[in-house]
């Protein structure tokens, strides 16, 4: 199936019947990963309450916050359903910071995506071998890079699918939900965080200032992405 008579055949489909869709067209092919930010766990509660066979994993960078693990333990805890757990390459991560030391990231961008690609983005690739469709908590206000995103698209590069259910979602929208359904979240968003990712490299922002702008805040490049999902 190409990618124009998937999105005919998912086209007004609400989110759960999209992903019941998905993992019946690509039984065991169905992949969801989980960074634990609040987007990303409105879609944990729509596949985990509704018993819904998406493979869930999450990218172990292990530099972390201990709140992000945190609502990892109360998301297990509540929904009682496994997470998969991807841990970077040893000796990559040994090699790197053994030659650069545990802060190379802020010296120079190269430095910074060298770091996450062998933190995340090679760890991700292992995760999605052997899969047809990635499903992500990507919403196109947070950045400049994916406000012309589609809520589904073909990945020539990796040879799958990519479904983004909440892409035209407000921010507003997500933390009504999560109130709404009692769905554990990060509480470093009540402190300002917004985009939570790897604790060096995340800071709170102030109100009305861009999404990513706590991201990478030393480097200038509007571009501000890890790697995870840039074509």
């Amino acid at each position: 199936m190409n990618i124009q008579e998937l999105k005919e055949l998912l086209e007004g489909k609400s989110i759960v019947d999209v992903l019941k869709t998905l993992t019946t067209l690509y039984e065991g092919q169905t992949l969801f990963t989980t960074s634990f930010g609040i987007e990303d766990q409105v879609i944990t509660h729509l596949i985990f309450s509704n018993n819904i066979p998406v493979e869930t994993v999450t990218i172990d960078t292990g530099r972390l916050f201990p709140e992000t693990y945190d609502v990892f333990n109360k998301t297990v805890k509540k929904y009682q359903q496994n997470i998969k757990v991807y841990f970077p390459d040893r000796e990559l991560v040994e090699a790197m910071v053994s030659e650069k030391g545990p802060y190379s990231f802020y010296y120079s961008t190269e430095n910074r995506h060298e770091c996450c690609r062998i933190r995340k983005v090679v760890p991700l690739n292992r995760a999605l071998q052997g899969k047809m469709v990635w499903i992500s908590g990507i919403r196109a206000e947070q950045s400049g890079s994916r406000k012309n995103l589609d809520w589904l698209e073909y990945d020539q590069d990796k040879k799958l699918f990519k479904y983004y259910p909440l892409l035209k979602w407000s921010f507003e929208e997500v933390k009504k939900f999560v109130r709404d359904n009692k769905v554990p979240y990060n509480v470093l968003h009540d402190r300002n965080f917004i985009s939570i990712g790897c604790q060096p490299c995340t800071r709170a922002v102030n109100p009305g200032d861009d999404f990513r702008s706590g991201r990478w805040w030393w480097e200038n490049d509007n571009l501000k992405e890890c790697g995870l999902h840039i074509k």
